[in-house]
């Protein structure tokens, strides 16, 4: 693995020798963009069991979620600073660490530099979306549910690590992501292939065990008549190392192997819009029969149906997604073992530019399991709104 980033570093020396771009743009300082959003949540409508929460999707959602809470508030600077450079930072400040809240926690910093002048072939350096799974590389400020899918966010907590990732797409592929993404559609700008190394430890982690995770992906967005479709394929992978487990709990220091594997389809909704993934693979998980972290089997994804409506330039989208997983969650405690069941339906309405509601109702089947809980499964349904602005 060390010699692959070591044949990614050489590719960064060699196009760096190609005569430059004359840039007769303004000052790097006059292209820097500011924007972001913030998102303010309740959870606790009509819930009928207090026990059902997903540590993952909210930390508010369950008993310890009383009352308003911020999920997210990001600000994002960025800029293509000269013809190959571009850069990305986006701090959030709405996590809780310990009994202190709306703490400020990195999220993205990296560059991408360009390496041809068409800046189709591009190397993303820095901590950043790891390419799997097209909802995880979909903003939240874009996504109709309110929170990503167990099955392939269990991949990557975050959705993001620190790595180096090769990207490839056509300048013409490049323009139709970029109009997507500016109807609040497209997953973002992750090319059509991708390729990369990261720590495999998630966002913010340290490596542990000196080994990268692999990943790549390819993906290929496509006009029929008035709808667009993106199907795509990924997998990635490495090996793990549990780092929160219960002291009674033994753990190999090494690591457990972690692999996936996972189909992407999306139909853009005009009006009607359809989002399915799947994934297979191999994952550490809590085994309550030994009290102990195996690697398992693990598979589950979802499927999510929306329609667009445009009212008196009102806009809104009633959706419907199903979701099931069967598998750990490694980033967890005790590399916790779920089997999740969801069906979660609701509407997001835009009155404003700038702003959006979302009202959403959700009926969950969750088993969760680790030492302090080896047999556990909660069952109840909530509705949950958010109020966003964007900017």
């Amino acid at each position: 693995m060390r010699g692959i980033l070591s044949i990614m570093i050489v590719l960064v020396v060699n196009f760096s020798l190609l005569a430059q771009t004359k840039d007769d743009s303004p000052d790097w300082f006059d292209k820097i963009q500011i924007g972001g959003y913030i998102q303010v949540r309740y959870n606790g409508l009509f819930e009928s069991n207090p026990q059902l929460e997903c540590e993952q999707c909210d930390e508010n959602w369950g008993e310890h979620g009383n009352g308003f809470s911020f999920r997210r508030i990001r600000f994002k600077i960025k800029g293509q600073i000269s013809p190959r450079v571009f850069f990305y930072f986006q701090p959030d400040f709405a996590k809780s660490i310990g009994g202190s809240h709306h703490v400020g926690q990195l999220k993205d910093a990296y560059i991408d530099l360009g390496l041809d002048r068409l800046n189709e072939f591009r190397l993303r350096i820095g901590q950043s979306k790891v390419p799997f799974g097209y909802e995880n590389m979909q903003s939240s400020s874009n996504r109709l549910p309110l929170d990503r899918n167990d099955a392939l966010n269990s991949a990557v907590k975050d959705e993001r690590d620190l790595g180096v990732f090769l990207y490839w797409a056509p300048t013409e592929k490049r323009d139709m992501i970029h109009e997507l993404r500016k109807a609040g559609l497209s997953g973002g700008d992750f090319g059509l292939f991708a390729f990369g190394v990261y720590n495999g430890q998630t966002a913010n982690q340290s490596d542990q065990n000196d080994e990268f995770h692999l990943v790549t992906r390819f993906t290929y967005p496509l006009v029929l008549g008035k709808q667009v479709i993106e199907p795509g394929i990924q997998a990635y992978t490495g090996t793990y190392v549990v780092t929160s487990q219960h002291p009674e709990i033994e753990v190999d220091a090494h690591g457990y192997l972690d692999q996936r594997a996972a189909l992407s389809f999306v139909l853009y909704p005009n009006p009607i819009g359809i989002q399915a993934e799947y994934n297979v693979g191999r994952g550490p998980e809590f085994d309550r029969y030994t009290n102990s972290v195996r690697v398992k089997h693990l598979e589950g994804g979802y499927a999510t149906l929306s329609y667009y409506i445009d009212k008196g330039n009102q806009y809104f989208f009633p959706y419907i997604r199903l979701q099931y997983y069967d598998g750990g969650k490694k980033h967890e405690i005790d590399a916790r073992s779920y089997t999740v069941k969801e069906t979660e339906f609701g509407i997001e309405w835009h009155p404003l530019k700038n702003f959006e509601l979302v009202a959403n109702y959700t009926l969950s089947d969750r088993r969760f399991e680790d030492y302090d809980n080896p047999v556990n499964t909660q069952r109840g349904g909530l509705m949950r709104i958010q109020a966003q602005v964007k900017f």
